[in-house]
């Protein structure tokens, strides 16, 4: 069994949590998550399963989308609705006008510290564990980009907000650091994903369902096959030569390849866009591996193998 899973992570579920519960499902041990989201959250978090582990490096940078609320008033040491308020309420709330303008300037490239309680590694070791044992630790800003940081609705103390912004972005810094420009403290009290790339929350399920529809051996329901993900790139489709070696991972020349199909209509969700990256499928149809362009050498070097000659444990 090897894909992906939409889940519609329910409040106070850590990311963990929820491979936990789908391992236990399929009785499947290899299932991994391609990004974390907090347990105050909710919302669309995508789920390997098997061989598609391996695709991380694509999945994991795919851009965002939010909708949310912050309370303006006072920040708190979690940055969210969970943690201790860090100074007393401040009720002077500022107008509409100076809301709007706030948030427009954190549109585009920013540079974020994250929350002192997040799953981020410092020397090693877990944020959140550092900032339990209270001690000193240093962060240097990361950049982020913050496509939109749209008011939905303002009913002070609360935000209602939406925004769209690169991987690694921590919309509970963005709080905090509204707060912070506005002068009045501000921290997260509502979060949900709706987007991850082209994957949206509506294409989603719920624990609940994935585990009736698996009883009902109607996994075909929810689960999105290998041969489905990355449509984005080039279609090599490999004569039987070219497979034996793409599943051992040597580089195949074009005496080797059946054919290309480009997708036209598609829109690229690339981590890295100065590469070109290309599916290579055998003649039954399966996904084999990932592979470069070698344009100098005439040849396609496959640097994800999904599908090895070799025997695995």
């Amino acid at each position: 069994m090897d894909g992906l899973i939409l889940v519609d992570k329910p409040q106070d579920y850590t990311s963990h949590d929820v491979v936990v519960e789908i391992r236990d499902i399929l009785n499947n041990k290899k299932v991994g998550h391609y990004g974390t989201l907090d347990p105050l959250a909710t919302g669309l978090i995508l789920l390997a399963v098997g061989k598609t582990t391996r695709l991380f490096p694509f999945f994991s940078k795919l851009g965002k989308v939010y909708e949310g609320q912050m309370r303006l008033g006072f920040s708190t040491d979690t940055y969210d609705s969970t943690g201790k308020p860090t100074s007393p309420e401040n009720k002077k709330y500022p107008q509409k006008g100076i809301l709007l303008k706030a948030m427009k300037k954190f549109e585009g490239e920013i540079l974020q510290i994250p929350p002192p309680f997040s799953a981020k590694k410092y020397k090693g070791k877990p944020l959140y564990e550092l900032a339990r044992e209270k001690k000193e630790f240093e962060l240097r800003p990361s950049k982020v980009f913050i496509h939109f940081f749209q008011l939905i609705k303002y009913n002070r103390p609360f935000i209602e907000f939406k925004v769209r912004c690169s991987s690694g972005t921590y919309i509970r810094s963005l709080a905090f650091d509204l707060g912070q420009s506005l002068r009045c403290g501000a921290h997260l009290s509502k979060l949900t994903r709706t987007e991850i790339g082209n994957f949206h929350i509506r294409e989603s399920f719920t624990l609940e369902n994935i585990k009736r529809f698996t009883e009902e051996k109607k996994t075909e329901e929810f689960f999105l096959p290998l041969e489905f993900l990355l449509p984005e790139f080039p279609k090599i489709i490999l004569k039987e030569r070219g497979s034996v070696l793409a599943k051992n991972g040597n580089k195949i020349s074009l005496e080797n390849i059946l054919k290309i199909i480009h997708d036209e209509t598609s829109q690229p969700n690339i981590p890295n866009k100065e590469e070109s990256f290309f599916r290579m499928f055998s003649l039954e149809g399966k996904f084999l591996a990932v592979a470069k362009k070698v344009p100098e050498k005439k040849c396609f070097h496959p640097f994800i193998v999904l599908n090895s000659s070799k025997i695995e444990p």
